[in-house]
């Protein structure tokens, strides 16, 4: 089965193992980029199949393989067949709407996690799935296509003084990882900017696009909730983690990770209790001003009242109503008329209802 699916559920009735890309199709071409390097040498360049990689197999130095695309099922499955991955692996690396885990085996270590960004033109999140397979000095990044997430660490690599050059194939994952969730927290720093002038909005002159921006935050922490909040679990597990491909020295590092995630967590939280509240205060806001609106027109209605009735009376069609043979009857009415609606006035004044 070729064609790729937009829903897990599309993959109903389907063997397990089954490989099946479910996401998004991107335009962009495969591509597979192969990062091989030790304290002294660093090589990169591309290739076209994974079997360019068996060469690779037995050295000495650690081999970074990023595939940029996951649409063509065959390189998935011959990273399976080549280095024994079980089919279960790579069918979750497939489905890109995995949620962020990590499985432990004998021989290698996987680990979803999402990488978060912002787009220039308007606010939203832009969700990516990474998957990471460490091996014994290999390490594979699956992406969904080809972006800067990862350039900062190839300017690191070239550096022969860097750490990630003296250390080996679980501190490349552990650097792959933190790159990823410090990009949360320029995520963080838009939410704040954004929040606050929301805030301020609401306390100026709150309106409809108010309520709309406020409800279109209010669904991206939902799903940034679902990206972040597993990660604790997941970084739980590598730190207790009795694998040998993690060094005990490397899990140290991890545990800044686990540091980075819980304070993004954190203000996660509390973002969400700052836009309850913002709804509440957009919802008195609107009612204040029902409120204010009623109020006048309440008070207009009061000062007519009386002027009504006045009219009322003289309205009726009685002979002998001796009010309307006087010369000066009609000036007069319109006198007593002012004069209510001026003492009406000054009375809801003075009791500050105006």
């Amino acid at each position: 089965m070729s064609e790729s699916l937009s829903y897990a559920s599309e993959k109903s009735g389907l063997p397990p193992g089954s490989l099946v890309h479910v996401g998004e199709v991107h335009k962009n071409e495969h591509k597979i980029t192969v990062i091989d390097y030790n304290k002294t040498t660093l090589t990169r360049h591309t290739i076209n199949s994974i079997e360019e990689l068996e060469p690779y197999k037995g050295t000495d130095t650690i081999t970074w393989v990023i595939i940029d695309g996951l649409q063509d099922v065959s390189i998935i499955d011959a990273i399976g067949q080549h280095f024994g991955i079980h089919p279960l692996i790579l069918e979750d690396i497939l489905n890109t709407h995995q949620r962020p885990k990590f499985e432990e085996f004998d021989d290698y270590l996987y680990i979803v996690v999402k990488a978060l960004a912002v787009p220039d033109d308007e606010f939203g999140v832009d969700y990516e799935q990474v998957s990471l397979l460490l091996l014994d000095n290999f390490v594979f990044t699956f992406k969904e296509k080809p972006d800067a997430i990862f350039d900062p660490l190839f300017i690191r690599l070239d550096n022969e003084k860097s750490q990630i050059r003296n250390f080996g194939a679980d501190y490349l994952t552990y650097v792959i990882m933190d790159s990823i969730v410090d990009e949360y927290f320029t995520l963080q720093d838009t939410f704040d900017e954004l929040i606050e002038a929301v805030e301020d909005e609401l306390l100026a002159n709150p309106t409809a696009q108010t309520l709309a921006t406020i409800q279109k935050i209010r669904r991206e922490l939902i799903f940034l909730r679902r990206s972040v909040s597993p990660l604790r679990e997941l970084l739980a597990g590598i730190l207790r983690s009795e694998s040998p491909l993690l060094d005990a020295k490397t899990q140290r590092y991890f545990r800044d990770v686990y540091d980075h995630v819980i304070r993004v967590t954190e203000a996660i939280e509390s973002y969400r209790d700052l836009i309850a509240g913002m709804l509440d205060i957009y919802l008195s806001s609107v009612s204040n001003k029902m409120n204010e609106t009623m109020k006048v027109l309440t008070v207009f209605a009061s000062i007519f009242i009386p002027l009504t009735f006045i009219a009322g009376v003289y309205g009726m069609n009685f002979e002998f109503m001796p009010e309307l043979k006087w010369r000066w009857g009609y000036p007069a009415l319109w006198l007593v008329f002012i004069g209510v609606s001026v003492s009406l006035l000054r009375f809801f004044k003075k009791k500050h209802w105006l």
